[in-house]
């Protein structure tokens, strides 16, 4: 087993005991949720008479129902008004801050917590929501749960859980340019596999790693449940600390920023840290990648050809012959130049301020293609707000995208953003399952935000790198 990681110092500085099934009993340094996962659980403690132990440490935003074109209330859409009402009840009965849509600090549960400062290095985090893993960009141990399990948070702010093995991936050298932290998780899922994690957590180090800002950081930690792993996380430096300090968790209480910062320190994995494995990845090989099949691991560099089934191993073969069938590609052919009538910008994975900003200066002076609809959906209303500062909302609705409020979106289709039919969708989303953007016939391309804007203006899967320079005014 690991030793000396960051996993094993906070998995053991949050031990409280050892059950007698063997799962180790954990303190939860932070709780999030939102309206979908928790009102059960809430019916749970009330059956029993039970309050929220610490709701101190638990934090709520409303994210995956909410609409992202008129939030007035009530919600059009009564399910997602019923689940929006019964979350501001459990909240307010449990004395839970609550970021709902009137305070300008609702948006995606992945989003607010790295940006107001709630989410810090050496915690241990848990949400109701596979993508927790998010917050491991901080040096956090960030585990997604079930409903049940936010029933044993909320009641004890603890949680039953067996320890995983670490497997240390380092991707090398100096990225190309164009390539980023999303083009660096495909590669990573389609070399190991959407069940290559299994067991693991994933600890992401290297060069490569390391040049990344923290947007970059949580993009590939955010990931890491698509290829099996249960948790990700990159080692607290210098760029984590920087971006805490002007969170508001810190910017007016420099004097607890630097009470912490010996612990922070202190819980990075060791020099001489053992892992059950190690995998090294060279970035500098590394492309723009999308997906050409229905699972996070069907990917290619945008100039590599399409796989044959036939040549993949046996246990990937049906599940790939399907895939294209579904996505209507050819073995041999590559993604570049697939058309698409959907190109959607948001998600957990891609829909913070650096997205926006990269995105929309490959945007700048250019227009959507007249046959694709285009969204942008930021990942909270304080991203919203920094992006309008900025003037970039102009940049995307001055080229044809509709620039929307926060929200989850056409990442799952839980709301109205649906794709219809049997519509191809360019999106910077985390997931491309068969249905999940709302159409069972839909067809999901990931890819990184630029890629998304390049596929937008063309109409197609286009790489990024090709696109002609424009004069911009």
């Amino acid at each position: 087993m690991s030793r000396g990681t960051l996993y094993d110092k906070v998995w053991d500085r949050h031990t409280v005991t050892t059950l007698p099934n063997g799962q180790d009993q954990l303190f939860v340094g932070l709780h999030l949720i939102h309206e979908v996962t928790s009102p059960q659980a809430f019916g749970m403690l009330r059956e029993r008479d039970i309050e929220v132990a610490r709701p101190d440490l638990t934090h709520a935003t409303v994210d995956h129902i909410v609409p992202t074109a008129d939030q007035s209330r009530p919600l059009g859409d009564d399910a997602a008004e019923e689940m929006m009402s019964e979350l501001e009840q459990n909240v307010k009965a449990a004395g839970i801050e609550f970021d709902d849509p009137t305070t300008g600090n609702q948006g995606i549960v992945h989003v607010i917590g790295p940006e107001q400062g709630l989410t810090q290095p050496g915690m241990t985090i848990v949400c109701g929501d596979s993508h927790t893993s998010t917050h491991g960009a901080f040096g956090a141990l960030a585990f997604g749960i079930g409903t049940s399990q936010i029933r044993d948070v909320l009641a004890t702010q603890s949680i039953a859980m067996d320890k995983q093995r670490v497997r240390q991936i380092r991707v090398t050298g100096e990225l190309s340019e164009h390539v980023g932290a999303k083009d660096i998780i495909l590669t990573i899922i389609r070399e190991l596999g959407t069940d290559g994690g299994v067991g693991h957590v994933y600890e992401y180090a290297g060069e490569a790693i390391e040049s990344l800002g923290m947007e970059g950081r949580m993009s590939i930690c955010n990931m890491s449940i698509e290829g099996g792993a249960r948790a990700g996380y990159v080692n607290p430096d210098e760029t984590t600390y920087e971006w805490l300090r002007d969170t508001e968790a810190f910017a007016d209480d420099p004097e607890r920023f630097e009470e912490l910062r010996p612990y922070w320190e202190s819980i990075k994995s060791d020099d001489d840290a053992e892992y059950d494995d190690v995998v090294e990845i060279d970035g500098s090989a590394i492309e723009p990648c999308v997906t050409w099949g229905t699972t996070p691991g069907q990917v290619a560099g945008v100039t590599e050809p399409i796989p044959d089934p036939t040549e993949l191993p046996e246990a990937k073969r049906e599940t790939a012959r399907r895939a294209q069938e579904h996505m209507r590609v050819e073995p041999g052919e590559t993604m570049n130049g697939y058309e698409i009538d959907v190109a959607f910008l948001g998600s957990c994975t891609n829909a913070r301020l650096s997205d926006l900003r990269t995105a929309a200066s490959f945007l700048e002076g250019r227009t959507v293609h007249p046959d694709v609809r285009a969204m942008v959906v930021p990942g909270s209303q304080r991203v919203k707000a920094a992006a309008e500062a900025e003037g970039l909302d102009a940049v995307f609705t001055d080229a044809g995208f509709d620039w929307r409020d926060a929200g989850c979106s056409m990442c799952l289709g839980m709301n109205e953003d649906q794709l219809d039919g049997d519509e191809a969708c360019a999106s910077s989303s985390n997931r491309n399952f068969v249905g999940r953007q709302g159409s069972k016939d839909g067809r999901t391309v990931l890819m990184s935000p630029v890629m998304v804007v390049a596929a937008a203006v063309t109409g197609e899967v286009t790489d990024v790198r090709t696109l002609p320079e424009v004069t911009v005014a």
